[in-house]
């Protein structure tokens, strides 16, 4: 049986010095779906803010963790499925920001899983028995 849908990976240990990388891949991966610039420019953002996430919180900024990021396209979507290996999290638990007092404080971060919604069509976490934890980010194609 054929497979009409495209599908490419990158494996890259946590490390910030990574993002860069990671990026690029997302961003050639979007343009090979046939994605506008607005829409790779919203994709790069969401990927890269849900990585910065696993460096941070999963792997707790150890160079020594393992992030596999997974672009496909399947039917009329754009999918990216970043897994890590580090610790797990509930996005339930975290309230959506208020955005005028972050403003106000000059607080910086904790926008990441606000951004990634506003930015993409589709954000999911799933975790597997504590081991494994994966966010599915999807953009819809025109």
């Amino acid at each position: 049986m054929s497979k009409p849908n495209s599908n490419s990976e990158l494996i890259v240990s946590s490390s910030t010095d990574n993002l860069s990388v990671i990026r690029d891949f997302i961003r050639n991966a979007a343009e090979n779906a046939g994605l506008s610039n607005e829409a790779i420019g919203k994709i790069t953002l969401a990927v890269d803010e849900a990585c910065t996430n696993v460096i941070k919180h999963a792997y707790n900024y150890s160079p020594d963790g393992e992030i596999n990021i997974a672009a496909n396209v399947k039917k009329s979507k754009f999918i990216i499925s970043i897994t890590d290996f580090g610790k797990s999290f509930n996005p339930e638990a975290i309230p959506d920001p208020n955005l005028k007092e972050s403003i106000k404080q000059k607080r910086v971060g904790g926008l990441g899983m606000f951004l990634m919604k506003k930015l993409m069509d589709e954000v999911e976490y799933h975790t597997s028995s504590g081991k494994k934890n994966q966010v599915i980010l999807v953009k819809y194609l025109a």
